[in-house]
Order: C-alpha cells, then structure tokens, then sequence
C-alpha cells in the first residue's frame, strides 16, 4: 500500500452517505432520545478563535472560529435557543466540518458567547435580519469562497426565514443550508413546550436562564418591560408576552409566533436546502412539521420517526456522530 492510499481510503470512507437514522433499542421515544446526548455527548477539546463582530445598531456578536486550510469551504452555524459554540451538537458539528477540511464559525447569538449585549433586545426565532447580517459580512470579505450554513432549532428557523425572505440573494452568497429540529411553525412548538411533562422538562430548563438575563435587562430598562410579570412568568407564552414581543417589536406572543415563523416562506427558497426533523421531537410535534406542498423543489424534508430534539444518539452511550456525518455529506455532495 502506499502512502496516499490510506488517505485515499479513508476520503472514500467519509465520502459515503450515512444510511437513515435509526434509534438504539435501548433508547427509547423523544424525550430520552432529546435528553441522554446533551448529557452524555463528548465535548471535543476544539481550540476556537474568537472575533468580536460590531453590529449597526452598537450591539455586538462573537463569532468562534474553526481555522482551516487556506481557501476551504466556510461552515458557518447557528445554534439554538440559549445555546453557544461550546455545546455539544456545535462542538460535534464543527469537528466534523474540521474532518472534511473545512474551516467554520459557530455565530453566538446576543448575550450567549459569556458577556451580556449591551441593548435591551436580545436574539430571538425571527431574527433573520441578524442572520442576513452575519452572512453577508462573511460573504464580502471573501465573494469567491464556497460558504454553507447550517442552522439549529431556534437558530434554524431564523435561517429558514432568511433563506426564503432574501431568496436569490441566498443563492448567491451560500451553496447550499440546513436546518435542524427547526420549529418552523412558533405557534405549535410554544403552545406544545407549554403543556405538559414538556413544561416540566424543557420550558422550566430554558426560563431559568432566559427570565435571568430579561429581568436583568429590565432592572435597567423599567420603562420598556413590567418587572413583576417577567419576574412570574413560567411558560414561554408569558416570557414572550412580557420581554421577546415588547424587545424586539411585536405586539405580544402570539404576534411574535405568527410573524417569526419561517414556514410561510419555505415555499420560496431558492438555494439547496436540507430539513431534518424528528417526528417524535418533544419540541414540534410532527403534524405540525411542513409537507412537500409547502416548501419548494429547492428544499429537501427527512423527517425520521425517531431522533428527538437535535438529538439523533447513535448506539453507544454519547455518540452523536449520525446528524454531522448527514449533514456534512449534503454539504459535499448536496444529497
């Protein structure tokens, strides 16, 4: 064998499509599915650079970046609510993106990089225009370079709304998107985190961090938001109600949800795009999950029946290697 071969084998290796996703045995439904890799998923040692990007309103993102050889495709990816560029599906992503010689930035949304943002708004579902921002500035330092985004949950929706706003100049700036566990619908993803076991699970989880920084927020800004209802509120129809709606410009929660949701725009994406979504996903329930009617040809649906919430564990206890390895293989070959 020579010494290239190796190489070569293992290209050929990675250059295969992961077949269909199919849960452990031992892993049963979405809330386990969801739950065990945030808790047992490796958290690979990735040294990020760190760029502080100034925004036109005197706000301020940090962008983690995964340098690469000169020249190679950009990944670039949007995590999800309360999420940053050390989690454990960013971390695995972006290994991967290393693996197939590409470079990647992981884009922390507003108050999610460790240091608060400095405006009494923050990041929401529906902040495309954030998203547009982001990846234009990246696109105008380097027009030529191959670029693909990636988006999760929260952050895929936003990406979602952005692709199919700002159709044809998405095309022109990406080669092709992905969207993961994505609540394309707001209205039946918050009324589903809302009720139930869900409540308890994952919507107590997320409002203890979200109420902190909003009411933070408003100590300093009482003319904009009402202390006392934040300070009480336990669903994200409250928290909405009481700090996204009135932070970021709309009338209240179910205002926000109808507004920020990308599924009315998915039928007007032009660029190459991949959406996978669990059906049993605790966060979206999978009736409410869009039908090949309701996006266009450019869009590509994987909805399997099991995989959680940006979860997709593997049979060993922690491996999360089956959503990277998918996405990456549509990044190179776009199938």
């Amino acid at each position: 064998m020579t010494v290239d071969e190796p190489a070569r084998h293992l290209h050929l290796i990675m250059m295969k499509k992961p077949p269909p996703y199919r849960p452990p045995f031992w892993l049963p439904g979405g809330h386990l599915q969801t739950i065990l890799p945030h808790l047992l998923a490796p958290r690979p040692r990735l040294q990020y650079r760190r760029e502080r990007l100034e925004l036109p309103d005197g706000d301020f993102l940090d962008l983690d970046w995964l340098d690469g050889p000169a020249e190679s495709p950009l990944l670039v990816m949007f995590h999800g609510l309360e999420g940053n560029a050390r989690g454990y599906y960013a971390l695995a992503l972006m290994q991967a993106a290393r693996r197939h010689g590409f470079s990647g930035v992981v884009v922390n949304f507003r108050g999610c990089s460790g240091e608060e943002n400095r405006l009494p708004r923050a990041y929401f579902a529906g902040d495309s225009q954030e998203v547009g921002h982001v990846l234009q500035q990246l696109h105008a330092r380097d027009p030529e370079r191959i670029m693909h985004a990636a988006g999760y949950s929260l952050g895929g929706n936003a990406l979602l709304l952005w692709l199919g706003q700002q159709a044809g100049l998405a095309r022109n700036i990406l080669s092709s998107a992905a969207a993961i566990s994505a609540p394309v619908n707001l209205a039946a993803a918050g009324n589903t985190l809302d009720r139930g076991i869900n409540r308890r699970l994952y919507t107590r989880h997320f409002l203890t961090t979200l109420r902190k920084k909003a009411l933070a927020k408003a100590s300093r800004h009482p003319q904009l938001f009402q202390h006392e209802a934040l300070a009480q509120a336990r669903t994200f129809r409250a928290f909405d109600d009481f700090y996204t709606a009135p932070a970021h410009g709309f009338r209240d929660a179910t205002d926000y949800w109808q507004q920020a949701a990308s599924l009315p725009w998915l039928s007007r994406i032009e660029l190459p795009t991949l959406l996978i979504n669990a059906c049993n996903d605790p966060f979206m329930p999978g009736d409410a999950l869009p039908t090949t009617d309701q996006v266009s040809a450019a869009v590509r649906l994987e909805f399997p029946d099991h995989g959680g919430h940006v979860g997709f564990p593997g049979n060993f206890p922690g491996d999360v290697s089956w959503l990277p390895q998918r996405l990456m293989h549509f990044f190179c070959h776009g199938i």
